[in-house]
């Protein structure tokens, strides 16, 4: 982006004057300047000042100049300023829409300090600073501010995100605070967001970033979470200040930053993902910048200044004119403001996302805008200002735009519909259809509003040709679904989108009603159709007729009237619809009724009144009924039921009429005494449901009221006793026995016995009620009431009584049925028959009578045929063995698997004249292979062998003949058969029975007779294909002879006989048919052949003409010169290409050459002017004489190839003489000098060269010495004879180049020589640059044959000590190469030194690197892993170097799991206090508790190593500078523990030290915070248990127990710590990461802990002393006093104290006496080695007569 200067809007003044602030309003229509004497400026959008008015202060008793104006923004709708004033106040002016509307303050806020800044983001939101650093909001609807957050420092600066949904806060100490009203999704932090390192007074919140500068002149770009991005820093450019302001493009692509005399403006580029810096603008003598205001569409930027200037600048990246119609603004990547050169109409075009805006586009009549950007579509209306931007995937611009829709956008791409509702930013709905054209696609959008109906979106489109789809595009579902027989070309919804209209390529016109998915064809031949706009009325055209529909709901009634052409459109406007019909050259306008129109509108809308006004107008015709019965319903449904009246007395349904004039007075009379709708009133409600015959929800209605007497009423009325019997049943009325009786003398009176005796039946009373179903003639409900009671069934009379009723009125299923419950069976059977109720018959015999089942088997199905029901009668005839009837009942009912099936199990006898009946079915069905299977079981094969010849299954019928007939008899009866075809003409059939019994010859000669040649061929091609070719040409001849030549011609081609065709044609003089044929036919060149042939028949200009017709002249010319035929070429030439003459003189020449005509040929050659030819064809031949003659006369440039061409001849014979002498008079000496070149005559060259070419001499020299090379040694002995003949001639620095390109010969001495003989040349006579090039280039080739000593004698002869040293040590003479360093350069010594090292390091000569680096040696001792001997030469260095390679070992060994030779590492070199190997002691402390099988006696040794590397470590803390630090007094408390195992494992060694054992194992249970619990646990408890003290055991075990689980589980939460309250035993130890005891141990443990717990015999206490305290435990609880530590023990010491010399050592006496008396009686050197510890320890031992002997 650019900013360019438009104008001045404000003079600046001569002194400071600041502009304060600016502000442009959200219309971009006003802008607001407030100057330095607190009066807001209003300027139009073209820069022209319109208004102004002047702030107040908060009080005026401080007058008018007691404040300054902070910060000023406009209201979201632009009809409001709020100005921030420092006297601590807010006031917010109503200025109006208009310019000069009154000024009003319609709101003001007081605060308790000054305002700093002020910004007004959403609709009765504004945001503001004060100087106290608190960030306030304050609420113009409520009239109330309140605080967002505060902070302790000054607010400087503050803005809004581009969205105006968050706020940035800059204050005085650097900080920069966000906050979000709503983070739109992006989960961006609030709060403090960083912290600038100046005050950030130029903030501005950009899209990608957050931008701050200050008096630093630094511009930083923070990113979302505050990390920088980038920085600008002009803290070194004299000529910039600080930064004052800043303000981002409305799109937050661009800021820019105020300073003095400058903008400096940043863009963000997105494709880099950084801002890059545009030119800044520099205005000389603009002063400081001190307010930035931005026009919110991005095109204007004022700056104000410090002298109370304003200036106006044009910000945009480009600008374009389109079409001449629209100016396009890029105001940033992703903003475009679109202009209306001719109404001056502005639309700002933004990408939401920030994606830049590529291209821009104005479509559809110039409407609507199109816009892509790399991931989303910008789509507008230009008219009603609707944009939308919504997701869209790049597809290299195929997409294909619809706009007839005014409020959706159709776009096609890839087979898809898009549609995208203008003002909307999500798609509204995409579909797959391949159908593009918009008469196929129809949308509706709210187009007309429906009661009750908030939103109604639908479309309609095609699937595929004959399939719609209709789509809701709310719910994005499926409504309908039209399949159609035939293809559909225009289809459209109604308005209200729940019809569908759509037209097929018959013009046969369909209706579709949506709701009830109902298709109705409404018209044929339909040529127009169209919706009436506003309506759902519908006008098309049939022919000569208009149809129009009224009223679609009745798509059968429609008004029809004549017309004389076609319609062509229809206009809706004025009160008034016209049809417009064009009839010849006229329009002519039919007007349809607006009335009609009119009612359905008012319907849609749901007016009824005004509906029923319109049809009082009208006359009663079957459309108006129709609109009356529409409006009846709708009315009814609405509840206007004085409507719902009139609607029916219109109708004539005087009874709803008056039903509904009875229910309205009801209505209006509550309505009058109770106020509010009276249809609401129940009556009014119990009535309209019975209208709808609903009389449950009346009763319902009646019943909620308690209205029972109203309830039964209505039901006595309607007659419906039932239902008013259950009302009153279920509401106990008193009246219920009398209505019972009513209902019972109302059925009597009326003759309704049957509902009277169910009646009687309801209420218990059998006898009556069958007495009234025998009465009304109704005996099998009695017949049904007496099966149900077994104590009517006893009434002999009554059941006889009842039968005979039964069989009287034909009712014998019934009767039989009585019969069988009074076990009559005879006569049960005998009714069962009779009423032919066989299966109850059947089921009866089965029980009764046996034998007869078969009989009444074979009745049944005799009935059953009667009945036409024979395929179920087959059953029954099997069942009763008759197979005939079975068969012929199957046959009958086209049961013909079933009828196969019984035929196979008949004898072949009865079977077989069924089969061909069956066969003749199957036949008929084409399922011959099934039919001839039955042919052959009904012995019927002629049939079989018929059936497949009337088929024309000749193959089958031949196989099927060929079983049964002999072969001859076939083959005379198939012949036979395909003659007589033949004569009928019915050649394909007759040719299938030729070739049926293998005669195609035969065929062949039938079609050959009759010219069916196609036949003929495809039959020898099929039968014969050897002979196919021949039989093509045999044609071919046979047709040309009768002068068939066309057909003659398929079948040369077709025998690839092109040329006999061609020859055909020119026999026939048909010279365009051979052109053709060749062309087509004869491969590249044969048409130009034929087309010469052509020219050549016709000669002269005919020929000329068509030769240029054909495009060939030239080639035909060519042709000719290529036949010889140069009479015919030189004619063509001569009519038409004269330019080719030469040419064909030139091949005329050339023919006569080679014939041997020498003489015409040199004439030629000179006619085609081609005297060159002549002369090189006289060369060729060696006839120099004549060559010499021709050049000279006619072409001299060729003397000289002459000269050479003899020069040739000469060489050849080796007369090198003549032909030196011949080159030279040809002034060609490089020829010579390349002949002898070539012939190896390099003296002969040499000399020529010198004398002649002078210039070339060196180059040939070069490539002489080149050829030697190649040569080998003998090339070499020439170079070096050459060498030394410059050497002699005193050409020195050719002799030394000479001698240097001596290579490798075989002869290394030779090379060496020659090398040195060069060097020593160059030393001697050449310059000092050159000799040192020479030295240079021999030395590394001495180095490289092995010559080192040489190669460094001839660099220490030009004083090059380096290169000579770099010899020296590459040929491994070290002495040589440190005594060059040493006497000529002691510089290099160190140099030569680490070469040295290096080598021997290389060598992995470490013996000998000891002496030289010891370091170097020690690392690659340890590299090569032998730590030995790494170890033992570090021992002879000093304490720090052994003690590092200590170290390294050490932690090698640790790596490798060996704990115990690290501790011997240690133990034979001491432990030294360096921190760094503190991590080591450690680890060995760790690794050694930590390992199994050290609770033994064995052990000794180990702890005692432990014990001592810690005790000489501790020793040497003391005298470090880690003494009693943290790390000190941990290895300390580490010493203490490995002196306690120590002592265990002695004390384990001898029998009466066992409890001093145990109790140092206990002891160690107060340092689990460095052992593994576990471990220690276990070990204390086994160690009590074995000394017998159980209640120790139990607990420690049990302990131990819990650990182990709690290692399982990787928690210690679960710990219970009761049973050490009040020990030193601690309760927070860390969670060993494996178990330290094997399984088969603590499943010992368990066991014994089980045991113990069960007998119940411990007490599970830990054992106390004299203190009250537990016995191990050194602190008291009781007193807190902590005793010392037994040194044997381990446990407190309470009296009977040995002191030792160190303070804080002591021992129990009893104990120590113990420990001495078991050393003295069993000498165990283990105890003996502790004792003497604890003497080096404790500084000696108590004065006792003990000695370590």
């Amino acid at each position: 982006m650019q900013l360019k200067h438009l104008r001045t809007l404000l003079s600046p003044q001569d002194g400071a004057a600041k502009v304060t602030c600016m502000a442009w309003s959200q219309n971009n229509a006003k802008f607001a300047v407030c100057t330095v004497d607190r009066v807001v400026l209003l300027y139009d959008e073209h820069g022209e000042r319109r208004d102004k008015f002047s702030t107040k202060p908060a009080d005026m008793k401080y007058g008018r100049k007691s404040y300054m104006v902070k910060g000023m923004a406009f209201s979201p709708d632009s009809t409001k300023i709020a100005i921030g004033q420092t006297d601590n106040i807010i006031y917010v002016y109503k200025i109006g829409e208009d310019w000069g509307d009154k000024k009003v303050i319609c709101n003001k806020f007081i605060q308790t300090s000054a305002i700093t800044c002020l910004q007004w983001p959403a609709e009765y939101i504004i945001v503001f600073g004060l100087a106290e650093g608190k960030v306030r909001l304050a609420n113009t609807k409520t009239n109330k501010s309140s605080t967002i957050y505060g902070t302790d420092s000054y607010v400087v600066s503050l803005t809004t995100n581009c969205s105006g949904k968050g706020i940035l806060s800059g204050h005085a100490d650097g900080t920069i605070v966000r906050y979000f009203f709503d983070d739109e999704g992006s989960g961006e932090s609030q709060g403090k967001l960083v912290n600038h390192p100046c005050p950030p007074y130029a903030l501005a919140w950009a899209t990608n970033s957050i931008v701050a500068a200050g008096c630093d002149r630094r511009i930083v770009a923070y990113g979302k979470e505050g990390h920088v991005l980038q920085t600008f820093d002009y803290s070194r450019d004299s000529q910039e200040r600080e930064f004052t302001t800043a303000a981002a493009s409305p799109g937050g692509q661009s800021v820019v930053l105020g300073s003095y005399d400058r903008l400096r403006v940043l863009n963000w580029s997105p494709r880099r993902s950084v801002w890059e810096e545009a030119k800044p603008k520099e205005i000389a003598n603009l002063y400081t910048v001190t307010a930035l205001a931005w026009k919110r569409d991005g095109s204007r930027l004022c700056a104000g200044t410090l002298c109370g200037g304003v200036e106006q600048f044009d910000c945009c990246l480009r600008r374009s004119v389109y079409k001449n119609k629209f100016e396009l603004t890029y105001v940033g990547p992703s903003q475009v403001i679109v202009k209306n050169l001719s109404s001056g109409t502005r639309v700002i075009l933004k990408s939401h996302y920030g994606y830049e805006v590529e291209e821009v586009k104005i479509l559809g009549k110039e409407r609507y805008l199109v816009a892509h950007t790399s991931d989303t579509l910008l789509l507008g209306d230009l008219n009603t200002n609707r944009l939308s931007e919504v997701a869209w995937q790049g597809s290299g611009g195929n997409e294909k735009y619809f706009f007839e829709n005014e409020n959706v956008c159709m776009i096609f791409n890839a087979g898809e519909l898009t549609l995208v509702e203008y003002g909307s930013n999500d798609t509204l709905g995409s579909v797959r259809t391949e159908f593009m054209n918009p008469h196929l696609i129809s949308v509706r959008i709210n187009e007309r509003r429906q009661r009750g109906m908030e939103e109604n979106k639908k479309l309609a489109y095609l699937v595929d040709i004959k399939t719609i789809a209709v789509v809701d595009l709310i719910g994005g579902y499926n409504i309908g679904t039209i399949n159609h027989e035939s293809r559909v070309d225009w289809l459209e919804l109604n308005e209200t989108g729940h019809k569908l209209l759509f037209r097929d390529r018959k013009l046969r016109l369909h209706l579709y009603d949506i709701e009830s998915c109902s298709k109705t064809m409404i018209l044929n031949f339909c040529s127009y159709v169209q919706w009436v706009p506003g309506s759902d009325v519908l006008v098309a055209q049939n022919r000569s007729s208009l149809c129009v529909w009224y009223n679609i709901e009745a798509p059968e009634r429609v008004t029809m009237s004549s017309i004389r052409g076609d319609v062509v459109g229809l206009e809706r406007s004025g009160g008034k619809t016209e049809v417009m019909v064009t009839e010849g050259v006229t329009t002519v306008a039919y007007t349809l009724d607006e009335g009609l129109i009119e009612f359905g509108t008012a319907i849609d809308d749901g007016n009824y009144t005004r509906a029923t006004d319109f049809l009082d107008t009208l006359e009663m015709t079957p459309e108006t009924e129709a609109m009356w019965k529409t409006l009846s319903k709708l009315a009814l449904e609405a509840r206007q039921l004085h409507i719902a009246e009139r609607c029916f007395s219109a109708l004539g349904h005087v009874a709803k009429a008056r039903f509904l004039h009875k229910t309205n007075e009801i209505a209006d009379q509550v309505s009058q005494e109770y106020g509010g709708e009276g249809t609401d009133f129940y009556q009014v409600r119990a009535r309209l449901a019975m209208l709808e015959k609903n009389y449950k929800l009346a009763e319902m209605i009646f019943l909620e009221q308690n209205a029972v007497e109203e309830a039964m009423d209505m039901y006595q009325e309607l007659h419906r006793w039932d239902e008013c019997i259950a009302v009153a049943e279920a509401k106990g009325h008193p009246a219920l026995e009398k209505l019972r009786r009513g209902y019972y003398q109302w059925l009597m009176d009326t003759q309704q016995e049957e509902r009277a005796g169910e009646l009687q039946e309801s209420q218990g009373d059998g006898l009556a009620a069958i007495s009234l179903y025998l009465k009304a003639g109704l005996p099998a409900r009695a017949a049904r009431l007496v099966l149900t009671q077994e104590e009517l069934l006893a009434n002999t009379e009554l059941v006889e009584h009842i039968t005979a009723a039964l069989i009287k009125g034909g009712l014998y299923e019934r009767a039989g049925d009585l019969f069988e419950k009074i076990r009559n069976p005879q006569r049960a059977l005998e009714c069962y028959c009779k009423g032919s109720a066989f299966m109850k018959a059947v089921e009866l015999a089965r029980l009764a009578f046996p034998v007869e089942v078969v009989r009444l088997e074979e009745a049944w199905g005799d009935h059953l045929v009667q009945q036409k029901q024979l395929d179920a009668a087959i059953n029954h005839y099997i069942e009763a063995r008759c197979s005939i009837k079975a068969i012929e009942a199957a046959l009958g009912a086209r049961q013909w698997k079933k009828a196969i099936y019984i035929l196979d199990l008949q004898d072949r006898s009865t079977a077989s004249k069924y089969y061909p009946r069956v066969a003749q079915h199957y036949a008929s069905l084409q399922e011959y292979e099934i039919a001839e299977e039955l042919y052959i079981k009904g012995d019927r094969t002629k049939d079989a062998i018929d059936m497949y010849t009337q088929a024309g299954h000749w193959e089958q019928a031949h196989k099927l003949a060929m079983k049964c007939m002999r072969p001859e008899d076939v083959s005379v009866l198939y012949i036979t058969q395909a003659q007589e075809m033949e004569k009928q003409g019915k050649y394909r059939e007759a040719e299938r029975l030729y070739v049926t019994v293998e005669e195609p010859d035969l065929a062949i000669t039938m079609f050959k007779k009759h010219k069916l040649y196609d036949d003929m061929i495809r039959l020898v091609g099929k039968h014969h294909p050897d002979l196919l070719s021949d039989t093509h040409l045999h044609l071919g001849k046979e047709l040309e002879a009768e002068g068939r030549l066309q057909e003659a011609e398929y079948h040369y081609l077709e025998a690839q006989e092109w040329k006999a065709t061609v020859n055909m044609y020119r026999s026939s003089e048909l010279w365009e048919e051979a052109y053709r044929v060749a062309k087509a036919h004869g491969g590249a060149n044969a048409h130009k052949h034929v087309a010469y042939l052509w020219a050549k028949s016709l000669r002269g200009e005919a020929a000329v003409r068509l030769l240029n017709k054909l495009g060939l002249l030239e080639a035909a010319i060519d042709h000719a010169a290529d036949n010889c035929s140069f009479e015919f070429a030189f004619e063509l030439s001569r009519l038409a290409l004269k330019h080719k003459t030469p040419e064909i003189h030139l091949r005329y020449a050339m023919y006569l050459e080679d014939e041997g005509k020498f003489e015409e040929a040199e004439a030629e050659f000179i006619r085609a002017g081609k005297p060159k030819e002549a002369v090189l064809m006289f060369v060729h031949n060696q006839d120099w004489e004549a060559a010499q003659r021709v050049a000279e006369a006619h072409d001299p440039d060729s003397v000289t190839e002459v000269l050479v061409g003899q020069a040739r001849g000469a060489l050849e014979e080796k007369d090198f003489q003549k032909a030196e002498g011949l080159l030279l008079r040809a002034q060609r000496p490089g020829l010579a000098l390349n002949y002898y070149k070539e012939a190896g005559l390099w003296s002969d060259a040499l000399r020529i060269c010198k004398d002649y070419v002078p210039g070339q001499l060196e180059a040939l020299q070069e490539e002489y010495e080149r050829e030697a090379t190649k040569k080998g040694a003998r090339g070499m002995e020439g170079l070096v004879e050459q060498a030394r003949q410059w050497e002699q001639a005193g050409e020195y620095s050719r002799a030394v180049d000479c001698y240097l390109k001596v290579r490798d010969s075989g002869s290394s001495s030779l090379v060496e020589k020659c090398w040195m003989k060069a060097a020593e040349l160059a030393i001697k006579f050449l310059p000092p640059q050159r000799s040192l090039e020479v030295v240079r280039a021999v030395g590394p080739q001495l180095i490289g044959i092995g010559k080192h000593n040489a190669a460094a004698e001839l660099y220490l002869n030009l004083d090059l000590v380096k290169e000579a040293i770099d010899a020296f040590i590459e040929g491994e003479e070290w002495n040589k190469a440190k005594r060059v360093a040493k006497e000529l350069d002691p510089r290099y010594e160190d140099y030569v030194d680490e070469h040295y090292k290096e080598f021997l390091k290389n060598q992995g000569k470490v013996d000998s690197l000891v002496g030289v680096d010891v370091v170097a040696a020690l690392d690659l001792y340890v590299e090569q892993g032998h730590w030995d001997k790494c170890i033992e030469t570090a021992t002879k260095q000093n304490y720090k170097i052994l003690h590092k390679y200590v170290a390294l070992y050490a932690t090698h060994l640790i790596r490798e799991g060996d704990y115990a030779q690290a501790l011997a590492l240690y133990v034979q070199h001491g432990a030294p206090a360096n921190p760094q190997n503190f991590n080591i002691y450690k680890r060995l402390f760790t690794d050694m508790v930590s390992s199994p099988g050290t609770n033994s006696a064995e052990a000794y040794h180990s702890w005692a190593d432990l014990r001592d590397v810690l005790f000489n470590l501790c020793e040497n803390l003391v005298k470090s500078s880690e003494a009693n630090s943290p790390a000190h007094e941990e290895f300390e408390t580490m010493l203490l523990i490995a002196h306690y195992y120590a002592t265990r494992s002695a004390a384990q060694s001898v029998k009466q030290l066992e409890t001093v054992a145990a109790r140092l194992s206990v002891s160690l249970l107060r340092h689990t915070q460095l052992l593994p619990a576990d471990k220690a646990f276990y070990e204390a408890g086994t160690a009590a248990k074995a000394v017998g003290w159980e209640n120790m055991a139990f607990i420690f075990l049990n302990r131990f127990l819990d650990l182990t689980d709690a290692i399982e589980e990787g928690t210690l939460d679960a710990l219970d710590h009761s049973d050490f309250q009040d020990t030193d035993i601690p309760f927070e130890v860390p969670l060993p990461a494996k178990q330290h005891i094997l399984e088969a141990q603590r499943e010992e443990v368990r066991d014994w802990v089980l045991t113990v717990s069960m007998d119940q015999r411990l007490e599970q206490v830990l054992p106390r002393d004299e203190r009250g305290a537990y016995e191990a435990s050194l602190v008291a609880a009781s007193t807190g006093v902590r005793a010392l530590p037994c040194l044997i023990t381990g446990y407190p010491i309470l009296r009977n104290k040995i002191e030792f010399k160190r303070p804080g050592k002591a021992a129990n006496k009893e104990n120590w006496n113990k420990f001495l008396m078991a050393i003295k009686t069993s000498h165990s050197p283990m105890c003996q080695d502790v004792l003497k510890f604890i003497s080096q320890w404790c500084g000696g031992l108590p004065s006792t007569s003990f000695s370590f002997q």
